[in-house]
């Protein structure tokens, strides 16, 4: 058995079997938007941008684990290496469920800052513009920011970064804002 540890479009697009998903922290680590998509929500032209972890010290990120039987363990790991390309690098994380208190290693993808892809911190309204503006093979930016932030919400998972990014893009639409 494997556990994986969702923290972006993981939370809301599940295209592998797997038990119920728990709510999970992993310490020492933000949520941010400082990694470039060419290749799913913008293209090479016109990147969008997508979360990846972030190390920070006091920090906390919430996303969720989702169990995976020994018999799909090699096949999931397999297509999640060729869904999560671009940029991201599979590595294990120590997560603790926010039910139990335990304790368990999960693997997740994270893209370091040194790859050909990142395109760093920025301020919000740079992002908002650049994001708003682009579209991939999985659908648009917006829709990906967007989908996250309902998401979080409806796991009880407070990130203000998200939250404000997500208000901004809505704001640069015209569409009304979630509730928080």
């Amino acid at each position: 058995m494997a556990f994986v540890f969702g923290y972006g479009s993981l939370l809301f697009r599940q295209d592998f079997p797997h038990a119920p998903p728990r709510v999970a922290i992993v310490h020492g680590w933000t949520r941010r938007f400082d990694q470039g998509s060419h290749d799913h929500r913008g293209t090479p032209e016109q990147p969008g941008r997508v979360v990846t972890l972030v190390p920070q010290d006091g920090a906390a990120c919430e996303g969720a684990v989702f169990e995976i039987a020994d018999r799909d363990e090699a096949s999931v790991l397999a297509a999640l290496d060729v869904r999560e390309q671009g940029g991201y690098e599979r590595c294990r994380v120590r997560a603790t469920l926010r039910d139990t208190g335990e304790r368990v290693d999960a693997i997740t993808w994270i893209a370091q800052p040194d790859n050909a892809f990142s395109l760093g911190p920025a301020p919000m309204d740079a992002m908002a513009r650049q994001m708003a503006a682009a579209s991939g093979p999985s659908g648009s930016n917006v829709e990906y920011v967007l989908r996250l932030a309902r998401v979080l919400r409806e796991l009880a998972i407070d990130d203000p970064h998200v939250y404000e990014l997500a208000a901004r893009l809505e704001q640069r639409s015209g569409g009304e804002r979630s509730e928080r």
